[in-house]
């Protein structure tokens, strides 16, 4: 049980980061993205634990990151069907700035940030996740691939496809603004 636990910590570490950004992403909300990150792996947890007791076992989990990432998309499925049922209102997020740090680049590089976000949200999923898993999460083209079960070069094209997408939605809204 020990080496079960080594391994999924050792998952956990190199994996919260990215699972947290994924769902921050897709839910734009600090604590609702904080809880379901710790509801992914406390499923993977339990999943890892089941399926891994018995080395032989055929159901043992092949690709532990994509399963994470699995998990995460169906719990952010699942919340925003929860959400539509219910109204939910959330306070704003504070945050204290550092006098030192120049207030008009950072004023300009956040909203260049949360044009960006708000255009990735708009995408469609496939879209999101290959920009987010390649550019944010740093995973390879090969990594990506395997997450949304296609070739590496099939992944390629979605990239390409989803940063042409991408662009033509921010420079629409440069030439609308």
């Amino acid at each position: 049980m020990d080496n079960l636990r080594d391994k999924f910590s050792k998952l956990y570490d190199n994996y919260i980061d990215k699972i947290y950004r994924f769902i921050f992403l897709k839910v734009s909300s600090q604590e609702v993205a904080e809880d379901l990150t710790s509801e992914t792996f406390l499923r993977g947890w339990e999943a890892f634990k089941s399926k891994n007791k018995n080395s032989e076992n055929p159901d043992k989990i092949k690709n532990p990151p994509a399963f994470l990432y699995q998990i995460a998309r169906n719990l952010i499925v699942d919340h925003y069907r929860e959400k539509s049922r219910t109204q939910v209102i959330s306070i704003e997020n504070t945050s204290i700035t550092d006098p030192k740090t120049n207030l008009e680049n950072k004023a300009v590089f956040n909203s260049d940030l949360e044009l960006v976000r708000k255009k990735i949200s708009e995408l469609k999923e496939d879209y999101q996740n290959v920009i987010i898993w390649h550019y944010l999460d740093d995973l390879p083209i090969n990594e990506v691939a395997k997450l949304l079960d296609r070739t590496e070069g099939a992944t390629r094209v979605l990239l390409h496809r989803a940063l042409d997408s991408l662009k033509k939605k921010i420079n629409l809204d440069h030439e609308e603004g």
